[in-house]
């Protein structure tokens, strides 16, 4: 969708199948996604379930469009009219422009945090997309030696910090563990609304938030 960033997607061709869900990055209403396969016939081979009394093979007309017995759900709601209606409200530009301000924005938070006292980054490198991985390291174990012993009060900074995100009510990120990495906050940036100064207030709330710990 964003003639800016479609390079990432570069190769996605050589896939034999691909998930795209419109329900996140382009905020169509849950559900939406789209399963598309490089084999033809693929789907209904695997989901067909040769009801007679519903697909009957000798309808007058082309029976390729008869979708139900090519997926899980066969009963189900529309989930591409959703896609299909802010499509139609939008454009094709307005949801370019919604995709690149998502990711400008979390450009702007990488670069605003990542030599910021206080802040480590999970992943070495700009991110690609509008995942933006981060610590908060408290004064109170920003210098500790031991590693042992930061790594596992760090691993319960993003949880106390987050509770009181949503005890202040002013704002709400994410946070997990991956591996052998202890809690970081992940932020999503998905909302086009957002502003730099949303961003710049999310960092000084978190400072906020976790000077005491």
């Amino acid at each position: 969708m964003s003639r800016r960033h479609r390079w990432k997607l570069d190769g996605v061709e050589r896939a034999n199948s691909v998930t795209w869900n419109p329900h996140k990055m382009m905020s169509v209403p849950l559900q939406c996604s789209a399963l598309l396969v490089r084999e033809e016939g693929l789907m209904q081979s695997c989901n067909q379930m040769h009801a007679c009394y519903l697909f009957q093979q000798d309808k007058h007309y082309d029976l390729s469009y008869d979708t139900g017995d090519k997926a899980l759900q066969c009963g189900r709601h529309v989930d591409i009219f959703k896609l299909w209606l802010m499509w139609r409200a939008k454009g094709t530009i307005g949801f370019e422009a919604q995709i690149d301000k998502c990711l400008e924005l979390s450009e702007y938070l990488y670069n605003k945090i990542k030599d910021r006292e206080g802040y480590q980054m999970v992943f070495d490198g700009k991110p690609q997309h509008t995942n933006v991985c981060f610590w908060y390291l408290p004064p109170g174990i920003r210098y500790m030696e031991d590693k042992e012993e930061k790594k596992k009060r760090l691993h319960k900074v993003a949880p106390v910090i987050k509770a009181r995100m949503m005890e202040y009510g002013t704002t709400m990120v994410s946070y997990q563990p991956q591996g052998d990495k202890v809690n970081f906050f992940r932020m999503v940036i998905s909302n086009p609304a957002a502003t730099f100064e949303d961003i710049d207030f999310l960092i000084e709330e978190i400072e906020r938030l976790g000077h005491d710990l």
